[in-house]
């Protein structure tokens, strides 16, 4: 027979109440365990039904176990597994407020203390909320996964890097890039029959040797059938060398690479101005005396005057220098705190060198000259001969200076990366796994030089680490005002927030582990080679001081970035 319900008029309905023996405020009866009713969710007050299997009210409160009596599962659709579709009181309110649990907890970031110690499974099949235990990075030996193969590094080497106009001035890039390959292959012994592929990191390209990969590894003795190319990226250009490396390993296309880049900003490319460059071309097509005295006759004297090249952006026709200095006003980083920075990084640097850490610099015999074999930029000063120096871009009061900036400089890096099985197939001792990474980029105008603060977070996350589960930093330096603000905005939960779209800050890297052997500032930058230096020094301090995770970032060029994560091998 079909149920009787309350008449809906209020004072009917309070009658109708009564006489059942209930207030007309309790409402209905609580349903009891196992009985099924379409409107026990519309109860109006009172207790509302005990959800299925005992669970517990509160957000954090973990229901027990369902027993093999008591387990009700729910069907994909949210229905029971038989009778009439549809979920009693307390099972609807209970899903409810787990839909919303998990949906808060999933947009809460990584570094929260809460999504740390929770982890919120999907409800397919218990509308249950389970406590996870808390998350143990240090715990986890290794961040390989199972369906990927590990890409290691097996060693790294480098030119010494060297100021602009000195020692490499009479040589071409090819010429640096082919006496680090050659480094590389006196350091590992690596049958050159074995590399797979080479590739090569470089900014501003020699025309005579556009694909300088493929010039340097024939000139090294490769095999001719080892094929090469060249990559650029700006200041990430040896970054995305690398990462082209580990794809072409981690996908089974290869198992050895050699990765690289190389720089020579001693004998970069000028070019005559356009109108010149326009006639030239045009007489050279010329096939007359008299086509080629017309055009001889538009000649003008203004047509010598040379395209020099710039660090500049095209977008913005702003250069670096400029950017970084409008960078640190707008983090309010003074002009103090960038040469106490620079200092540092030239005391660290040149402690690293007479201490001999710097272990990939191998030497080169320059021709017609002495062998180099150390940097030659480190040059530790004072503060106050450093307060000396006048502005370089915003003059006279920005605070980017030639000391606290990054010089142009000569070099070249190489780099074998391997499959893990063929490494120790062959013997090998790698000294790193390279893991995640990730690239970035940003408005080029007002964030040009912030890429390690957008990637750093993300691939963070992507790693399942946190900043505190890091033992060494490598960060690039193109300025000591980058990299302060790099730091003030990693930093500033507001700047994560409104420009990143991130809940909290990814926090500071402690100075006691950032680029504890120099920098770029100190150590120099040679744009297509700084990448491998990067990885090289971060896998080198993780095996002499014992940690175990790295985090290489850099900013680029066109308002991009990079970060990796670099985990030591084990011993």
């Amino acid at each position: 027979m079909p149920r009787c319900r309350p008449p809906r008029d209020p004072a009917l309905r309070s009658r109708y109440m009564r006489r059942k023996g209930r207030s007309p405020r309790q409402g209905k009866r609580p349903v009891e365990e196992g009985a099924r009713s379409r409107r026990s969710s519309q109860a109006s007050g009172g207790q509302p039904a005990k959800p299925v299997g005992g669970a517990r009210r509160g957000p954090f409160k973990q229901a027990p176990p369902l027993g093999p009596t008591d387990s009700r599962r729910l069907g994909p659709n949210f229905t029971r597994s038989r009778g009439r579709s549809g979920v009693g009181a307390g099972e609807s309110k209970e899903f409810r407020m787990t839909s919303l649990l998990t949906y808060t907890f999933k947009n809460l970031p990584t570094t929260s203390k809460c999504a740390l110690r929770f982890s919120v499974r999907p409800l397919s099949c218990s509308s249950q909320l389970q406590a996870a235990p808390a998350v143990q990075t240090k715990s986890k030996k290794t961040l390989g996964k199972p369906s990927v193969r590990n890409v290691v590094v097996v060693d790294g080497v480098r030119t010494p890097f060297l100021l602009s106009g000195t020692s490499y001035k009479d040589l071409m890039p090819h010429d640096l890039a082919r006496a680090a390959l050659s480094g590389l292959l006196h350091r590992t012994s690596v049958p050159k029959e074995v590399v797979d592929y080479i590739t090569f990191g470089t900014v501003i390209q020699e025309v005579k040797t556009s694909n300088v990969a493929r010039e340097a590894a024939l000139g090294a003795g490769f095999s001719n059938k080892t094929p090469a190319h060249t990559v650029t990226m700006a200041c990430i250009s040896a970054n995305q060398a690398m990462t082209t490396g580990v794809g072409l390993i981690a996908s089974g296309q290869c198992d050895v690479v050699v990765a690289g880049g190389v720089e020579l900003m001693s004998d970069v490319p000028i070019r005559h101005s356009r109108k010149m460059r326009k006639m030239m071309l045009e007489l050279n097509k010329a096939k007359t005396l008299g086509q080629r005295l017309s055009l001889i006759s538009q000649f003008r004297l203004n047509f010598l005057s040379p395209e020099l090249p710039a660090v500049a952006e095209f977008s913005t026709s702003e250069t670096m220098g400029h950017s970084a200095d409008r960078l640190a006003a707008a983090f309010a980083v003074s002009r103090a705190e960038q040469d106490e920075y620079a200092l540092r990084s030239h005391t660290l640097a040149k402690k690293a060198q007479d201490e001999g850490l710097l272990s990939d610099v191998v030497p080169f015999k320059v021709p017609g000259k002495d062998t180099v074999t150390k940097d030659n930029g480190i040059r530790p000063s004072s503060l106050e001969q450093m307060a000396k120096l006048r502005p370089a871009f915003i003059k006279p009061y920005g605070t980017v200076t030639a000391a606290n900036s990054s010089f142009l400089t000569d070099g070249a890096s190489a780099m074998l990366i391997m499959a893990e099985e063929k490494a120790l197939a062959m013997g090998y001792k790698p000294k790193a796994y390279l893991r995640d990474f990730v690239y970035v980029s940003q408005d080029p105008k007002d964030q040009l030089l912030l890429g390690p603060t957008y990637a750093t977070p993300k691939v963070l996350e992507k790693a399942g680490l946190t900043m505190n589960d890091l033992d060494a930093f490598e960060f690039h330096e193109a300025f000591s005002g980058q990299i302060l603000a790099n730091f003030k905005a990693m930093d500033s939960d507001w700047f994560a927030q409104n420009c990143m779209g991130r809940n909290t800050k990814v926090g500071v890297p402690p100075l006691e582990k950032f680029n504890n052997w120099g920098g770029s500032l100190s150590l120099g930058h040679p744009f297509g080679a700084t990448g491998c230096r990067l990885v090289m020094a971060a896998a080198n301090r993780l095996r002499r001081e014992g940690g175990q995770y790295g985090l290489v970032a850099a900013c680029a060029a066109g308002g991009q970035g990079h970060a990796m994560i670099v985990e030591a091998y084990p011993k």
